[in-house]
């Protein structure tokens, strides 16, 4: 009795101690949690501008939730039974984000005053919204006054579209607006007709501001009509919780592997950056688990980061959902989304198996191992879970099959993300986070629809000056009817422009200037769209504006531009393959048939091996400068799609393994 009393009285004390040592580690983790949410905040508002937003709090915090909430139900609405005129639904839709936007962005980068907005910001919120919301309630009779605009009308032009370059200024950045202006400069001082400075003034704002050709051209049209719907499925989708289920995923299929963290980075990325569409937005968010596992493996700094990047930047290719710049090429060629989305597969597949492939052999060079299997998540667990990709699987057979409408398709996939979500407790879309969502989606929408308003400011100055023309004709010039010379030429200027321009903005511009080039030149249209496409995304990672691979700099404590070369070595494949399918179509699935397609895909995936072994240095043992030289020519000869490339690529490749296995790594085991 008295040994049961001793170990009695003894028994609280060690339960006290053990509870308190629970809590100090829960406190722990909560404070190291707290530490990793503000570096990531800490760098989203450096790289990326859309981070950079007012801090209001208490009361109007609440009032500036509602309104967000409200705009995005508002913009689900009219895209699915508004019935009104074209033009007011744009106009409404324009106002509202100049409205909206002055009411999150501040001038200055960095503001810290919380419920502060100077009465400059005030003042432009009210005359730019009102400029569009007059074009709304006068838009049947501007419509009939054709070309006879008053002078006030011009002035209100003007006001709405300094208005919206002040916003994109703020949410997006200066290149975007560089480029704008240097175009407005040269509509204005050379290429317009009009004798009279005024006279093309006129003729410039009532195109700009006041028909289909400028602001409300094509970008703002298909980013209210499509996008919006989908930045807010986007938004329901991540608090749901797939993007930790994609990255749990990711660890049970390859986390055991050799350098298994930078594997699990690069299929998470790949998964989480389809849902995202923003390359640094999914640098930072699934970098803040990935990076630190990289580096604790063995990865140096460096390319632990571009490995993050170069991912995450490669998610906005992968299908179903590629980002907002999708949407607008569907518009753009004239065909179903669905269409988009099946040609996009294959190339999206060699791009991160190139990027899998220069991980698995940096493993091998470093001789790393990969996650122990007691810290790996049980597969049997997290199968339980599968049915979060419900949504997406759902979205995918409603778009392709064509049973509905893109714009109801997303919607119901909303509705089916909430009821998803009450089988996870952790996750549950309560009315909360239902608010939170569509306030998330609406500070999305802002940011996207101010960049597509100015590129439609781009594009509609280049058609009405004749510009494109001339650069059509300069570039098949220069050219000289070589068609690779066009799309290097047409690669260099996809990367300068959207080095800082966001890859909507930049997709627009390209096609509307770049992607005609191309289709001169013989190229299938879906062919020079794609090209044009892929190489907009690419300048997220290309130096010496690579905004992704600093992002990922960042959370890795790297040198920025040698991260961001790490990242343009890994992503080497989505420098090559655009080439392909400007080339060979088949690769997009253009005219040709499934052994041809097939055909493709294996030449094309063993020259991606063949360029990365090359210029990763390494296959069983180190390689001299004549076999890396081996593999990446055999690569190429690969990737180029003749049939004799294809011999001589995988003659040389051939000629590289057996030495390597047979000669290389015999003396290196010796030695």
């Amino acid at each position: 009795m008295g040994k049961t009393g001793a170990n009695n009285g003894v028994q609280p004390d060690a339960n006290k101690n053990m509870q308190t040592g629970a809590n100090i580690q829960s406190d722990a983790n909560m404070q190291t949690d707290a530490n990793i949410q503000a570096d990531v905040d800490e760098i989203m508002r450096k790289y990326d501008r859309e981070s950079n937003q007012r801090i209001w709090t208490g009361k109007p915090a609440i009032v500036i939730k509602v309104l967000m909430a409200v705009f995005s139900l508002w913009c689900i609405y009219v895209t699915l039974f508004a019935t009104f005129l074209e033009e007011i639904r744009l106009t409404s839709f324009m106002g509202l984000i100049i409205l909206m936007g002055y009411l999150i962005y501040p001038a200055k980068k960095g503001e810290t005053r919380e419920n502060y907005m100077p009465w400059y910001d005030i003042l432009i919120m009210i005359l730019g919204s009102g400029a569009f919301f007059y074009y709304t309630f006068n838009a049947e009779a501007i419509i009939q006054q054709g070309t006879r605009f008053q002078p006030y009308q011009i002035v209100i032009g003007i006001i709405g579209i300094l208005a919206l370059i002040e916003l994109t200024k703020r949410c997006v950045g200066i290149p975007i607006l560089c480029v704008a202006i240097v175009f407005i400069i040269y509509a204005l001082g050379f290429g317009l007709t009009n004798p009279e400075f005024l006279g093309r003034v006129k003729y410039l704002i009532r195109n700009l501001f006041y028909t289909k050709e400028g602001v409300f051209s094509t970008p703002v049209n298909v980013c209210s009509k499509f996008i919006v719907v989908f930045i807010i499925f986007g938004a329901f989708l991540e608090r749901t919780g797939i993007s930790n289920f994609f990255i749990q995923l990711a660890n049970c299929a390859a986390g055991k592997y050799a350098g298994g963290p930078a594997k699990v980075a690069v299929i998470s990325s790949a998964l989480c950056g389809m849902v995202s569409g923003s390359s640094v937005g999914n640098t930072v968010t699934t970098g803040s688990v990935t990076i630190p596992m990289m580096k604790e493996t063995g990865y140096k700094n460096e390319f632990a980061g571009a490995v993050e990047a170069a991912s995450s930047t490669g998610g906005q290719i992968m299908p179903p959902i590629m980002g907002a710049a999708a949407f607008l090429m569907a518009d753009f060629i004239g065909v179903p989304y669905s269409s988009i989305l099946g040609r996009a597969v294959l190339p999206a597949v060699l791009y991160f198996a190139g990027i899998f492939i220069t991980v698995h052999l940096e493993a091998k060079r470093l001789k790393l191992s990969g996650i122990p299997k007691e810290k790996l998540p049980k597969f049997s667990i997290l199968i339980r879970k599968i049915y979060l990709l419900i949504p997406l699987v759902m979205l995918v057979i409603w778009v392709s099959g064509n049973f509905m409408t893109m714009q109801r398709a997303a919607s119901l996939c909303i509705i089916l993300a909430i009821i998803v979500s009450l089988f996870d407790k952790e996750n549950r879309i309560n009315g909360r986070k239902i608010l939170d969502a569509l306030e998330a989606g609406g500070k999305s929408t802002i940011t996207v629809a101010a960049a597509c308003g100015v590129a439609g400011i781009i594009s509609g100055t280049i058609t009405m000056t004749g510009l494109a023309n001339e650069l059509i004709n300069g570039i098949v010039s220069l050219a000289n009817n070589h068609l690779i010379i066009a799309l290097f030429l047409t690669m260099l200027c996809c990367i300068v422009l959207g080095m800082g321009v966001p890859t909507t903005a930049n997709y627009c511009i390209m096609a509307a200037t770049c992607a005609p080039i191309l289709i001169r030149m013989g190229v299938p249209v879906m062919a020079a769209h794609f090209f044009v496409f892929y190489f907009g995304i690419v300048a997220d990672i290309t130096p010496p504006v690579a905004l992704a691979a600093y992002a990922g700099s960042a959370i890795a404590k790297s040198n920025p531009m040698k991260t961001a070369f790490n990242a343009s070595r890994l992503a080497i494949a989505v420098f090559i393959v655009p080439y392909v399918f400007c080339l060979e179509p088949a690769l997009l699935i253009i005219d040709t048939t499934p052994l041809k397609v097939v055909q493709i895909a294996i030449t094309a995936l063993v020259g991606i091996f063949g360029v990365a072994a090359g210029l990763e240095g390494y296959l069983n043992c180190r390689m001299n400068a004549i076999i890396r030289i081996m593999f990446v020519v055999g690569g190429l000869c690969l990737i180029f799609p003749t049939l004799l490339t294809d011999v001589v690529g995988f003659g040389l490749i051939a000629a590289g393994l057996l030495y390597q296995y047979l000669v290389a790594g015999k003396a290196e085991a010796t030695a």
